[in-house]
């Protein structure tokens, strides 16, 4: 009776197994026409962190779809600053000055900054152009009717810097997320002021963040062009300009003045200080040769009256 009842469970136990595996074959099946292949990731909730990383945005949002290849074609854009410096020697700055302006006009541009001075003088200004139209900017500046001295031109990219600022804003946008829902929950008073004080420093770094973000992107948006007019100087007008007779007239009568004012300077030091010295060591002198004078005088008497015998 035993092996009888062994052999009738075997298919039993056969057929409970064929139905398990059909079973997990029909769910797998469901789970593919369903888009959830094996393997695949689950979704997360909105707000909900994954390795650091924050679904927002698009995503976040009901009823937003996101595409892969406009999520790669917003990672490969590259984000590049773009400045130069050009030096334009022209015939006319003032003409060339306005030639620049219009320039930056026609370019989808404007002049950021200008130093003008005089016609005679150089002129300077400072160009934003859309990054796309910089090589056009160049270009036409020489096609100016001048001559290009000076050029350079320096590129930096920044995609990287913006790629950074963004996720550290999504990231902070979604601890401000979650900060507001645990200050909707919070029911002590302590509880509630340090979840606003922690909400506060959240709120100020995104803003803080925002404004770096929107600094760089200007700054890869409208490229910077400084550029330099000075005038083409002529060789007669420029020995002209370099002789000037009033001038020479004038350094001529300072040094004429200037020999006067030291020969009355002489003078004057003479009178006051000199001549009261020289006329003390003239009198000093003229009584040294005096006294000589006298001594020489009286040696003969006294050498007479030696050599004389005495009387008797």
């Amino acid at each position: 009776m035993l092996h009888t009842d062994g052999r009738r469970r075997r298919p039993q136990r056969l057929v409970s197994i064929i139905g398990l595996i059909m079973v997990v074959l029909l769910l797998a099946a469901c789970a593919s026409s369903a888009g959830l292949a094996p393997g695949a990731p689950a979704k997360l909730p909105a707000g909900v962190t994954d390795q650091g990383r924050s679904v927002t945005g698009a995503a976040a949002q009901p009823g937003a779809q996101s595409t892969a290849p406009d999520a790669q074609a917003a990672a490969t854009e590259r984000h590049v600053i773009k400045t130069g410096e050009v030096t334009l020697q022209v015939p006319n700055v003032a003409s060339a000055l306005g030639r620049v302006r219009a320039l930056a006009l026609e370019l989808g541009g404007y002049v950021g900054g200008s130093q003008a001075g005089t016609l005679e003088e150089s002129a300077t200004l400072t160009l934003r152009v859309p990054a796309a139209h910089f090589d056009d900017a160049l270009s036409k500046l020489h096609a100016f009717d001048g001559k290009v001295i000076v050029e350079a031109t320096r590129e930096e990219d920044v995609t990287g810097s913006i790629v950074d600022l963004t996720a550290r804003i999504e990231n902070l946008q979604a601890s401000e997320t979650q900060y507001r829902s645990l200050l909707a929950r919070a029911q002590k008073i302590e509880d509630i002021l340090s979840v606003q004080t922690r909400l506060d420093q959240v709120r100020g770094e995104i803003e803080q963040l925002k404004g770096q973000l929107q600094s760089v992107g200007d700054q890869a948006d409208m490229a910077t062009l400084t550029v330099t007019l000075t005038p083409r100087a002529q060789p007669v007008q420029a020995a002209t300009a370099a002789w000037d007779p009033g001038a020479i007239a004038s350094q001529a009568l300072a040094s004429l003045l200037e020999v006067g004012q030291g020969l009355a300077s002489g003078a004057i030091w003479f009178v006051i200080v000199w001549l009261p010295i020289l006329l003390v060591l003239a009198f000093v002198v003229l009584l040294m040769l005096r006294g000589l004078l006298e001594l020489r005088r009286r040696m003969p008497r006294a050498e007479l009256a030696a050599e004389e015998p005495p009387a008797g």
